[in-house]
């Protein structure tokens, strides 16, 4: 019995360290090539800043192990330049079981764990200190993670709604590195993009000193963009939804003075039967699908035929035409798709539209 116990034991071992291994390698190719892309700005870095960032990780590479965050403890030592680049770091080390059971290809790992950095280095006493909301910038895309719950008595803090359980578990020089027991956020591989809360829009931005960058005030949208996406989810527009979600940034940024937008909504957003969505191409497919106005069916019953609709896709060269009624079809067409689902949902400043099929968009961006 205490060799069958044993002999399980090895073979557990055995098909964890070759994960591990699995894992190591995928992100440092990953990483090593990403890095060569930028060696021209990486031959300007300070020998003496490259021969700290060493010592640091080492270090903190042996503190990590002795915690059990073994992926990331070699992560750390093997490509130090994954998280260290920039001034000052605070590292999110995610437990070894969530690494090691992701099935991620290697960029959209290596993404994860930008995703877990940030630029600015934070204690748990810096992150008590802040006001519930605020967000801490990420190395992933600008993107931020915000502080959802905070609990003084206790001395506890959740980002993204994961409870740092770890806490100071690394503190020397300009790195802070924290454990916590699940990713903050989840992938979606099939549109490449990692989903998380957003931060808070009254509350600044963590910043190096751990106090509040504050934000420039903008021009809030009165399109209820994020009950959009909540109502097309839950009306079965599930890729739509998604798609919008991961580019609603750039929406949000570029088209502050909309007041209203009709958005005709396909089943399903199909881009040439690939399953692997560039962020150029998808913008422009859900740009494509919004017009900057409110339209109710009745309303776009009442243009003329082949009046031309704006939309959201910069330089508008290809407006969608309003077809009409055509007696082989009962439905009103949109740009040769049917409207199936009229007025899905209205309010002041949104119209949704079901259609049939999605629109087809002319000079789409290089899949390659």
């Amino acid at each position: 019995m205490a060799s069958s116990s044993s002999s399980y034991c090895t073979r557990w071992h055995a098909m964890f360290y070759i994960t591990l291994a699995v894992i190591l390698a995928a992100v440092s190719i990953s990483t090593t090539l990403s890095s060569d892309s930028n060696s021209d700005s990486d031959s300007q870095t300070p020998q003496s800043s490259t021969a700290i960032s060493h010592v640091i990780s080492l270090s903190a590479s042996r503190t990590l192990r002795s915690s059990g965050f073994t992926i990331t403890a070699a992560l750390l030592q093997i490509s130090p330049e994954l998280f260290l680049t920039s001034p000052n770091s605070t590292i999110f080390a995610i437990a070894d079981s969530h690494i090691s059971n992701a099935s991620l290809p290697p960029h959209l790992l290596r993404d994860i764990l930008k995703y877990h950095t940030s630029p600015v280095r934070v204690s748990i006493e810096d992150l008590i200190n802040q006001p519930q909301g605020s967000c801490l910038p990420t190395l992933y895309r600008n993107k931020t993670v915000a502080i959802t719950k905070i609990d003084r008595r206790n001395r506890t803090v959740q980002i993204n709604r994961v409870r740092i359980s770890h806490p100071n578990l690394f503190q020397e020089g300009s790195v802070s590195i924290h454990g916590v027991p699940s990713p903050f956020a989840a992938v979606d591989t099939e549109y490449d993009v990692i989903h998380g809360p957003e931060c808070d829009a009254d509350f600044g931005v963590v910043s190096g000193s751990g106090g509040l960058k504050k934000k420039k005030k903008k021009t809030t949208s009165r399109v209820e963009w994020a009950r959009i996406v909540r109502l097309l989810s839950s009306k079965g527009f599930v890729s739509f939804a998604i798609g919008l979600h991961s580019v609603l940034d750039g929406i949000v940024e570029d088209e502050r003075n909309v007041s209203s937008v009709t958005i005709f909504v396909p089943p399903r957003l199909e881009l040439g039967g690939d399953r692997h969505y560039p962020q150029a191409l998808l913008e422009k497919v859900v740009r494509f699908h919004i017009v900057p106005q409110r339209l109710t069916h009745k309303e776009l019953m009442a243009l003329p035929a082949r009046t031309l609709l704006k939309t959201m896709v910069h330089g508008d060269q290809q407006p969608l035409e309003v077809t009409g009624v055509v007696s082989f079809m009962p439905e009103l067409v949109i740009d040769g798709v049917r409207i199936v689902a009229p007025d899905t949902y209205v309010s002041e400043s949104v119209v949704v539209h079901g259609i049939s099929r999605a629109f087809e968009v002319n000079d789409l961006p290089n899949t390659q």
